[in-house]
């Protein structure tokens, strides 16, 4: 009973190296919840070292695996063959494509995010409701209705705040100008431009896993 509990508890935290994800780690550790880690990398784009960003937040966190994924090489995919206002929609849905199957692999139940409800980019409702799509693991949001201010204050509560401060690979190649309504129609159409299948199938072979533990 209690080895079904432990995993059924289970999560994949998609952590961006920002300042959202490792808050909406905490709040889920609070519930009980035992948390894998997943972090997206530019590996050849910009020059922040955001996995060794996130090997310290996650001994913060005291989570003791770290999933990274290099995704330059997709997201520039993506900004060659398809309309680049669906940018951001479009590379939401492919890290979650690549989630799940990291998810499966980790005997995960859901996906944790620092999705919070806006009115730009790819966290509008509309946008969010596109993304979820792709996948048919639940996406927990625990962040999804916080106040910033709210959630700053708890980084800074619990000393992730510094460490999270700095750019997100999700902005480097997007647009100025992202759509911030989509339908799945289109976003489908757009992803028939690139081999989704084999970006994702590719993305989870590159995977690297770290073991991390607090200092």
């Amino acid at each position: 009973m209690n080895n079904s509990n432990k995993i059924s508890k289970k999560c994949l935290l998609l952590l961006s190296g920002g300042i959202d994800s490792p808050i909406a780690a905490y709040l889920m550790q609070k519930k009980g919840y035992e948390l894998v880690a997943l972090h997206f990398y530019n590996k050849h784009i910009g020059d922040v070292n955001t996995i060794d960003k996130c090997k310290q937040l996650c001994q913060k966190l005291n989570i003791s695996k770290l999933i990274a994924i290099p995704f330059d090489q997709q997201q520039a995919e993506l900004v060659r063959k398809c309309e680049h206002k669906y940018y951001y929609i479009l590379q939401r849905r492919l890290m979650w494509r690549i989630a799940e199957k990291v998810a499966e692999h980790e005997h995960a139940q859901s996906l944790i995010t620092g999705d919070n409800i806006a009115q730009v980019a790819s966290q509008t409702l509309s946008n969010m409701t596109t993304i979820q799509n792709a996948v048919k693991i639940p996406i927990l949001r625990p962040l999804l209705c916080n106040d910033k201010q709210e959630t700053i204050d708890l980084a800074k509560q619990i000393d992730t705040y510094e460490l999270s401060s700095g750019p997100e690979i999700c902005c480097l190649l997007g647009p100025k100008h992202p759509a911030t309504f989509s339908n799945i129609q289109t976003i489908e159409e757009e992803e028939m431009k690139v081999d989704v299948a084999k970006l994702v199938a590719e993305s989870v072979e590159m995977s690297e896993t770290f073991t991390t533990s607090a200092d």
